[in-house]
């Protein structure tokens, strides 16, 4: 299992492409049997991530799994990833065969920066 915040998963392959190694990140992650992807679309993503996404995610189609955590509505999508043609083959690949688990509520980083509620009545003062 491999995971990214998206932002991370850019700095990487960046970092290959760099290094004129980006086929063999790109071999590395087809073979994980699970990748997630968390924080999708909360920045956005040039032409090039974009193409390279689509890589990894064709590489994987039927094959292994992908998990995105977003909290951007997934009708944004298209916008969020502009060429519309890389747009369309980015969700075939991901909708086909998904699982949409959507989460209401506050998040658990908000929860968790409640106070516990109290299980009694406060002591008396003496």
């Amino acid at each position: 299992m491999r995971c990214f915040r998206l932002s991370r998963l850019v700095d990487e392959l960046t970092r290959y492409a760099a290094l004129q190694k980006r086929s063999a990140f790109f071999r590395q992650l087809a073979k994980v049997d699970l990748i997630v992807l968390d924080d999708f679309g909360l920045a956005p993503l040039g032409d090039q991530t974009v193409r390279d996404l689509l890589e990894i995610l064709d590489d994987r189609y039927d094959r292994k799994s992908t998990l995105i955590t977003s909290q951007l509505p997934l009708d944004q999508w298209h916008a969020y990833l502009g060429d519309r043609t890389v747009a369309d083959a980015i969700l075939d690949r991901l909708i086909h065969n998904a699982y949409k688990l959507p989460l209401k509520g506050d998040s658990m980083r908000k929860r968790k920066s409640l106070p516990p509620a109290r299980s009694r009545a406060p002591a008396k003062a003496r």
